[in-house]
């Protein structure tokens, strides 16, 4: 089918058309186009548009017709772009469109998601999900309404099994439970970061899979379930395994940079980019997050976390047994916090946006890239520059 231009707009009637067919409405033909447009100007008057949408011509699930007489209210000249009405029906939504919608869905009457009755387990499963991700009512419809479980979240999920499976083993292998890392033979692990082993590029990386002991472990994947997993399953796997992994390499390069000595063990740089988005992104938008006792639990939130950072700081810096070495760095914590609030917080408020299209995205790629470049070549040469005297690797 062809798109071509028209006085810098595309052909009314193929879009309609073509979109009709994707959806499977069997709504829009071409004659509704030329009736609705008939000079393909580009723009669609109101009064057609809003008939066009409030009778069963237009077959479109709750969330979308209502955003759809959103964008019909929020224009100020009497007529809709019907740019804006195919980034709708093809369910992609730019800053310019949420901003239309934000304006029009004032004027409207509309039922609260926490007010329909009747639904199904799964269904109050993915309402409860949306109400504490979420903090905008129109995203809220939106997810519960687009929702599907396939792909299911599972990238969570696996990561914490697997780093599961991995504690069990060594805590066999070394009979020990808590506090591993004591363990000489922890440390001869390839899975662990230790900087006399920087060159193997796998260890930046694999060092989520090993934890300093149960304490550390279960706070990990407590936090990687009741936040990871509702985290995936509204923003998506691609998204939240990029910001997960993100904070697992700056926080294993924070350390190579800040705390040369020191090895790094656990996915606490995951886990505090995923907590640190979250909480920035509750913030940000208190008035509009609607999750129940929200306030006791950023509290309870911010005082586990800190008492983890706490943890990790007594355990740096506590007297090594001789055998041991230093112990873990507690920075890939930080950094991992780091991540979260900046590119972590507008990953969490671009829902359903294209992140490409906005400039802030690639000042962040551009300055993670800039950082990953320095880390690499500190670590190639800084080391031998500064004299710094690693421990022996096990």
């Amino acid at each position: 089918i062809l798109f071509y231009y028209s006085h810098n707009y595309f052909n009314l009637e193929c879009v309609l058309y073509v979109n009709a067919y994707k959806l499977n409405t069997g709504s829009f033909s071409l004659s509704v186009g030329v009736q609705l447009d008939p000079e393909q100007t580009g723009f669609i008057a109101v009064e057609n548009f809003t008939s066009l949408a409030e009778h069963h011509e237009l077959q479109l699930d709750p969330s979308k017709l209502e955003m759809l007489l959103a964008l019909v209210q929020s224009d100020e000249h009497g007529h809709v772009c019907y740019q804006e009405l195919t980034e709708l029906l093809n369910n992609k939504r730019s800053s310019s469109f949420r901003r239309a919608i934000a304006n029009g869905r004032r004027t409207l009457q509309r039922e609260i998601l926490l007010d329909e009755t009747g639904l199904g387990v799964y269904k109050r499963f993915m309402r409860y999900v949306a109400y504490e991700i979420l903090p905008c009512e129109t995203d809220r419809r939106w997810y519960f309404h687009q929702s599907r479980l396939c792909p299911p979240p599972v990238f969570m999920a696996i990561i914490t099994i697997v780093q599961i499976i991995v504690f069990m083993c060594y805590g066999v292998m070394l009979n020990k439970w808590v506090l591993q890392t004591y363990q000489p033979d922890f440390m001869k692990s390839p899975l662990v970061y230790h900087p006399g082993h920087r060159a193997q590029i796998w260890r930046f990386f694999s060092y989520m899979f090993m934890h300093v002991g149960l304490e550390q472990l279960g706070f990990n994947a407590l936090l990687q379930l009741m936040i990871g997993v509702p985290l995936e399953m509204v923003h998506g796997i691609l998204r939240i395994s990029l910001l997960y992994m993100a904070g697992v390499v700056a926080g294993s390069l924070t350390v190579s940079i800040t705390d040369m000595r020191a090895p790094v063990v656990g996915g606490s740089g995951g886990v505090y980019a995923l907590c640190s988005a979250h909480l920035a992104n509750v913030v940000m938008n208190w008035a509009g997050m609607k999750c129940p006792y929200k306030l006791l639990r950023m509290i309870l939130a911010l005082v586990c976390m800190s008492s983890e950072v706490g943890r990790a700081v007594w355990l740096r810096f506590s007297p090594p047994l001789p055998s041991s070495g230093p112990q873990p760095s507690f920075m890939a914590h930080l950094s991992g916090a780091v991540v979260g609030i900046s590119m972590g917080l507008l990953i969490l408020r671009s829902y359903e946006e294209s992140l490409h299209k906005q400039c802030s995205w690639w000042v962040l790629i551009f300055s993670f890239i800039t950082f990953l470049l320095f880390a690499i070549f500190w670590n190639i040469f800084a080391y031998e520059l500064l004299g710094i005297q690693i421990p022996p690797p096990p």
